[in-house]
C-alpha cells in the first residue's frame, strides 16, 4: 500500500480492503486506526502516583466507559459457545464468570474476554472486552439467529462509540488496602467469594454485583450494577478509602495495568485463513485495528499466536468439540513459545528519550506511560541475529520504576537471559500515529517472568487456574 492509497471506507469489509490492498500485513500496517484512549479523566493526580497506590495503597479503577460489552442469551447460547471456544462448560453456572478465548481453524488465537454469568434471565451472560473477540462472537450469534436457534444478542458499544450511558457501570478496588475499604463499605468482613465468582452484595444502599479478581494483579473486586447507581456506589467507595490512601487512577495509569497482571491486551486475531472468509466479508474493514512495530513480515501468520504463547492455557480443556480442536491440540503437545516479561535497559531506554533533544534522526519516540502506537503492538524480539518472539504491550511502570514489555518467547529462554527489541518500523507505515522522522533502534532486555509482580505470579494465577 502506498502512503498516498485511501484508508479503509465506512462501508468497506475488511474482505474488500484486503482485496484492494493486496496483503493483510499491508492493509494493517498502514490502517489509520484511532490512538488508544479510555474515555476517563486521564490523571486525577498523577500517573505515577496512581500506579503506587495500588501496590501500595488501594486504587479506584473506573472500567466502565473502555470495553464492549455484549449482552447475550437463549437457550442455544452454551452450544453455540461451545462450539467456538476451548473453555469448558460443564460446570458453568450462574454466579461465575471465566475468561473466554476462541481459535481458528489451525488452533491460533482470536482473542479473549470475560464471560459473566449473572443469572438464569433473558440477558444472562454478558461477554466483556475489547470488540476483536466480541464481534467473532456476534457473527455466530447472528448466523445462529437466522438458522432459527434460540439465541440472542445486544451490542453495548465503548463510551468512544456509543451516544449515551452504558448499561453497568464498573468500578474496580485493588490494592494491600482494599479487604480494609471493603469492610468499612460492608460494615463487616468482606464476602468470602472464591476467585472469578459473583456475590450479590449491597454499597450505600445499592444492589451490587462483586467478581473477585484484580485488573493489576492485587487483591480487589470488581463491582458492578445499573449506571444509575453509579455516583452513589463511587461516592461511597471513595468516602470508606479516604483514611486508607484511595487513589483514583485515570486512564493513564489504568492502561499500564496489563503490565503487572500479565495480561496481553490485543494479539492480533488469527482471521485471514478459508475458515474466516465468510466473516471477512461481514466485518467493517474499519473495525479491524492496526498493526504496529517492528515486526514486519509478508506472512500474516507470522504475527498469529496461540493460546499457550500467552499462557491461555489454562483455560483450554479437550472435553468437547470446538472449532479448531484438532490443531489446537496438536499445539498442546508442541508449545514452542511461553509468555514473559521483558525488563527494558535503563540506558537504551534513556537513549532513545535523548534522541529527541539531540540533533540528527530520533529513535522512534517511547512515550510513557505506554509505548504503543498500534492497536496490535508487535516488536521483534531477537537474540544473536534470529528472530525469537514478539514483544507486544509496553509500558513503563513507576514503582518499581521500570519500563517493561509482555512479550512471546522461544520456550528455550530462561528467566534471566538477555534478548533485544527491535524498537521503530523499517519500512515505516503510513498511519499517522507514526513519527515518518525516525530511525530504528535495538533496546537490550532481561526475561523475566510474567507477570512480573510477585502476588500476581503466585496468588493470583494459582486461583486463576481454579476458576
Amino acid at each position: 500500500m502506498s502512503h498516498t492509497e485511501s484508508p479503509a471506507s465506512a462501508n468497506e469489509s475488511l474482505a474488500q480492503a484486503v482485496d484492494r490492498v493486496g496483503s493483510p500485513v499491508e492493509f494493517l500496517r498502514h490502517q489509520d486506526w484511532p490512538s488508544i484512549t479510555f474515555p476517563i479523566t486521564p490523571e486525577f493526580t498523577n500517573w505515577r502516583d496512581e500506579q503506587r497506590a495500588w501496590r501500595t495503597t488501594v486504587g479506584l479503577m473506573d472500567q466502565s466507559h473502555h470495553m464492549t460489552q455484549l449482552f447475550l442469551g437463549g437457550a442455544d447460547l452454551i452450544p453455540l459457545l461451545e462450539s467456538l471456544s476451548p473453555n469448558t462448560f460443564a460446570t458453568f453456572r450462574p454466579g461465575v464468570a471465566k475468561q473466554l478465548i476462541t481459535v481458528n481453524q489451525d488452533g491460533y488465537l482470536i482473542g479473549d474476554g470475560i464471560l459473566f454469568y449473572n443469572a438464569d434471565e433473558r440477558e444472562g451472560m454478558v461477554l466483556v472486552g475489547h470488540h476483536i473477540q466480541i464481534d467473532w462472537v456476534r457473527f455466530n450469534v447472528e448466523k445462529a439467529e437466522a438458522a432459527g436457534k434460540d439465541v440472542h444478542q445486544r451490542l453495548d458499544p465503548n463510551s468512544n462509540m456509543r451516544s449515551g450511558p452504558p448499561t453497568y457501570y464498573r468500578y474496580e478496588l485493588q490494592g494491600p488496602e482494599a479487604d480494609r475499604v471493603m469492610e468499612k463499605v460492608f460494615g463487616g468482613p468482606v464476602p468470602d467469594v472464591n476467585f472469578f465468582h459473583i456475590a450479590d452484595v449491597k454499597i450505600a444502599g445499592k444492589d451490587v454485583k462483586a467478581l473477585r479478581h484484580g485488573m493489576a494483579g492485587q487483591p480487589g473486586f470488581e463491582f458492578y450494577g445499573p449506571w444509575e447507581d453509579h455516583e452513589a456506589v463511587h461516592g461511597a467507595l471513595l468516602e470508606a478509602g479516604a483514611e486508607h490512601g484511595i487513589r483514583e487512577v485515570g486512564a493513564k495509569a489504568y492502561s499500564s495495568s496489563p503490565l503487572e497482571s500479565g495480561w496481553v491486551p490485543t494479539p492480533l486475531p488469527a482471521i485471514f485463513g478459508e475458515d474466516f472468509a465468510e466473516y471477512r466479508a461481514w466485518l467493517p474493514a474499519a473495525r479491524a485495528g492496526s498493526i504496529g512495530g517492528s515486526l514486519y513480515s509478508e506472512d500474516i501468520e507470522d504475527y498469529y499466536v496461540t493460546p499457550y504463547d500467552l499462557g491461555l492455557g489454562r483455560s483450554v480443556r479437550f472435553n468437547h468439540d470446538f472449532h479448531g480442536r484438532p490443531a489446537l491440540e496438536r499445539h498442546a503437545e508442541n508449545q514452542t513459545r511461553r509468555k514473559v516479561t521483558l525488563i527494558w535497559n535503563a540506558e537504551d531506554v534513556a537513549a532513545i528519550v535523548r534522541s529527541q533533544v539531540e540533533e540528527g534522526t530520533p529513535a522512534k519516540y517511547l512515550d510513557f506511560p505506554k509505548g504503543r502506537y498500534g492497536f496490535y503492538q508487535m516488536d521483534e524480539v531477537v537474540r544473536e541475529g534470529r528472530r525469537v518472539g514478539i514483544s507486544t504491550d509496553a509500558g513503563y511502570v513507576a514503582y518499581p520504576q521500570l519500563y517493561m514489555s509482555l512479550a512471546t518467547v522461544d520456550v528455550a529462554l530462561q528467566d534471566g537471559e538477555r534478548v533485544e527489541i527491535v524498537w521503530g518500523e523499517d519500512p515505516v507505515s503510513a498511519k499517522p500515529q507514526v513519527d515518518q522522522h525516525h530511525r530504528q533502534v535495538r533496546i537490550r532486555a532481561t526475561v523475566a517472568p510474567a507477570p512480573y509482580q510477585e502476588y500476581a505470579r503466585t496468588t493470583y494465577r494459582a486461583n486463576v487456574s481454579e476458576a
